[in-house]
């Protein structure tokens, strides 16, 4: 028999987070911080001490050992609170690139910069994404040369978030490039990369449209002189771990904008509910109840494919039921569909509010601009995740693949 619900502990932890949140997160505040282009460093903290922060490592190395559902769960509370995604991209990338991190760093990187980072006193990072592109992760320009134990790494970094968190709280990332370039994608190697190393460059902040209380900004590599305790994993073995890093970050993307979908549907019909044209309010509306009826509809289907596909994760990694490729294919699902949606909702619902809604006294104008950063590309390309799919359901032999 299919069980569609949540453990007890996972009912709780939502409650938690939800109550935690409406307390130190309402809109009003998001609005502030999305104005003032910042997180406040006492919410931060306070995220750490909730457990939020990198909740998917073991107790030992500061997280909770929470499973992948757990941890959707906090992505679409975030989500939901935070509708520009600013906070939910400070949750995302170290619950989900932290994990990848912290299982592939030495004793030395666990005590100095992820066990520090999961009490909200440090950043973990993804840096993927050059100036030549961010998708082919294995057309990157990025090179690694051997260094006695370690290597000496020179390459640029781009479109990068949190660089200015990292910055400040002394953190660092997760850097991928090519060690020996014949081999191919099977010749790459992954780095931890402390931001504040010598020989990094913060190349600028970019003037984002949306999510713009978290920074997105480049970084440049000279001649950086990484330490053998800093490479995370086996040598040629970065293109899998990066591919692992994007599963995980992807499920909780989607989460996140599911959870900003649903604050966006409820804003919505608080305000159709209240609003009266000729003699009667919005909601009595047929044509409105149609327009919800197609959002919910769409809504509830995807949710429930996002926490299928979270369950999917948990299988593997605690059973090995399903493979990283079976896993990416409803991985590639939930990343296309659920960004895509959630925009829609916002703009749908926009419509409903008439000229108010294309006002800033609206707070839904934050969540179109935070969501479309997910449509445009974040953690991977709406096209990506239609070859991928694509790729999964018809076979290999049918797709173009390196």
């Amino acid at each position: 028999m299919i069980n569609f619900s949540f453990s007890e502990e996972q009912d709780l932890f939502r409650e938690a987070v939800r109550e935690w949140l409406s307390k130190n997160l309402d809109l009003e505040q998001v609005r502030k911080n999305d104005t003032n282009h910042e997180l406040p460093q006492s919410f931060i903290k306070g995220m750490g001490d909730m457990g939020l922060l990198l909740l998917t490592l073991p107790e030992e190395d500061g997280g909770s050992d929470a499973d992948w559902v757990t941890a959707t769960i906090g992505a679409e509370e975030l989500g939901y609170a935070d509708i520009s995604v600013a906070t939910p991209v400070f949750y995302l990338v170290q619950a989900s690139w932290g994990y990848v991190i912290n299982k592939l760093a030495s004793e030395e990187v666990k005590e100095k910069y992820i066990r520090r980072a999961a009490t909200g006193n440090g950043f973990l990072g993804i840096g993927v994404t050059e100036p030549g592109g961010g998708s082919d992760v294995a057309g990157y320009k990025t090179n690694l040369k051997p260094d006695g134990d370690g290597w000496i790494v020179n390459g640029e970094k781009t479109y990068i978030s949190g660089t200015a968190e990292a910055v400040e709280m002394d953190g660092g990332y997760f850097v991928s490039g090519f060690n020996d370039r014949s081999k191919g994608h099977r010749g790459m190697t992954s780095v931890f990369l402390p931001i504040n190393m010598d020989g990094v460059e913060i190349t600028k902040r970019f003037d984002n449209y949306g999510r713009m209380a978290i920074s997105t900004g480049g970084f440049k590599m000279t001649d950086v002189k990484i330490p053998k305790e800093y490479q995370l994993g086996e040598t040629n073995r970065a293109f899998y771990d990066t591919m692992e890093g994007f599963d995980a970050a992807r499920v909780l993307v989607s989460a996140s904008c599911i959870g900003a979908a649903e604050r966006a549907l409820e804003i919505g019909m608080d305000y159709i509910k209240e609003r009266e044209a000729f003699g009667q309010p919005l909601a009595k509306n047929q044509g409105i109840q149609f327009d919800l009826a197609d959002m919910v509809a769409h809504h509830e289907a995807i949710k429930a494919l996002i926490y299928k596909t979270a369950w999917m994760l948990d299988q593997k990694y605690q059973y090995g039921k399903f493979t990283a490729l079976e896993c990416s294919k409803y991985i590639g699902m939930v990343k296309y569909l659920a960004p895509h949606h959630a925009l829609d909702t916002f703009r749908r619902v926009m419509y409903w509010h008439g000229a108010y809604g294309y006002t800033k006294e609206c707070p839904l104008e934050m969540g179109i601009r935070g969501i479309m950063s997910y449509c445009i590309g974040a953690e991977g390309s709406a096209n990506i995740q239609k070859i991928v799919i694509a790729r999964e359901t018809l076979g290999r032999d049918w797709t173009k693949t390196r």
